[in-house]
């Protein structure tokens, strides 16, 4: 069939196989273009499909020729109806896995779930023994307790006023004005229940208890802070406070692991378009403009930018540097004095009719579609694609987990 997007709001109801192929050759080859890693040996990525856990798993891979297990949601597709953009992505990574002659697992399931987590003990207890690494890179809106079996759903709001700013529907370019009310106390527990580092410990406890996790591992999750001009609506609203026991967490994590030379660590990254950044009022804008300002200076990183950089040289590259927080921060560019001046200023008078000029919306639009395959070079959108692209059975231990 010939794919094309559908979207509703900021998600695409449909995904292109051969488009989402190439995004992770891309970045395959971005990595193969680098110097060796020397990095893990095992590594599990909890959330592998997309984003930053697809790109840690291809560096671990590709870059220190690591055998890694994924964990991310199963996705069924038809003969008339797509995957999502998550379960072509890894279906490419197992593909190219498999030609490097690499090791590679899937375990795929609902990552909050005991029975998902008892899979993929059981796979690296069967295939690797223990792992050296532990990716987090869970982004979910909502998550069912495993102990209570209630589901919670976050929110992304301020908490205690309203929060007025500019926004942008980057599908037309109209900026308008958006007020955001103010979380109640019940939804922000819930984005803490769901955001927040509760699971990655108890991931941390069932790979420990099942004697897979090396005494000596590291791992690590993903956090962000971002500008002033965003602060209310993220690091100070709702989603901020699910980051602060995020962050709290590695630090707990951190304790328990030190004693063998283990270490955790939470990754502070830089804004980028994301199914999730797109959800959020405000952000779309500053990362439009954020990008070309960053483009500008040479200093723009996507997903595998920032991954190998987090890498060679933080993780895997002499004493890891972190601030007062104990968080690595990866978003030292994004941060930079001069860039943030820029972005002040050109946020004072960015306006539906200048948006094109003082921003890089084109390329925020064409990295959104990107998320799910589209908009890719080298890929012929006109002609027919089989939604049903598969993964390498010979190569492949998939273990569902509904």
């Amino acid at each position: 069939m010939i794919i094309k997007p559908r979207t509703r709001g900021f998600i695409c109801t449909t995904a292109h196989p051969d488009g989402c192929a190439a995004q992770v050759q891309q970045q395959i080859d971005y990595i193969a273009s680098k110097p060796r890693l020397e990095g893990p040996k095992n590594v599990l990525v909890i959330g592998a499909s997309t984003g930053y856990g697809l790109s840690a798993r291809i560096a671990a891979a590709f870059g220190a020729g690591a055998a890694t297990v994924g964990v991310y949601r199963p996705s069924k597709s038809t003969a008339t109806r797509t995957a999502s953009a998550g379960w072509y992505n890894s279906a490419a990574f197992e593909r190219k896995a498999a030609e490097a002659g690499l090791r590679s697992f899937s375990v795929t399931g609902d990552a909050f779930s005991d029975e998902t987590k008892a899979a993929a003990v059981k796979v690296i207890r069967e295939e690797l023994g223990q792992v050296d690494l532990v990716v987090y890179s869970v982004a979910s809106a909502r998550r069912v307790n495993p102990k209570t079996g209630e589901a919670v759903n976050s929110v992304l709001k301020p908490i205690g006023a309203s929060y007025t700013n500019k926004t942008v529907n980057f599908h037309t370019g109209e900026v308008s004005e958006v007020t955001i009310d103010p979380a109640t106390e019940e939804e922000v527990a819930a984005t803490v229940e769901v955001m927040g580092g509760e699971d990655w410990q108890l991931w941390i406890d069932a790979l420990s208890e099942g004697g897979v996790l090396a005494e000596d591992a590291t791992t690590i999750a993903y956090s962000y802070i971002g500008p002033d001009l965003t602060q209310p609506i993220y690091r100070e609203g709702s989603i901020g406070r699910a980051k602060d026991h995020l962050e709290d967490t590695a630090l707990r994590i951190g304790e328990r692991l030190s004693p063998g030379g283990g270490r955790a660590f939470v990754s502070v990254s830089k804004a980028l378009v994301t199914q999730s950044s797109s959800a959020i009022p405000v952000v779309p804008l500053y990362v439009s403009v954020l990008y070309k300002i960053m483009k500008e200076k040479g200093l723009h990183e996507g997903c595998i930018e920032q991954t190998h950089r987090l890498f060679a040289d933080r993780l895997y590259g002499g004493e890891v540097p972190v601030d007062e927080q104990g968080r690595i921060r990866i978003d030292d560019w994004e941060m930079r004095g001069d860039v943030q001046q820029e972005v002040a200023d050109i946020w004072a008078r960015i306006s539906s009719d200048n948006i094109d000029e003082l921003s890089d919306l084109a390329g925020y639009r064409a990295e959104f579609f990107q998320l799910f395959g589209f908009e890719t070079d080298g890929v012929d959108y006109e002609a027919d694609s089989d939604p049903q692209a598969g993964m390498p059975e010979s190569s492949l231990r998939r273990v569902e987990s509904e």
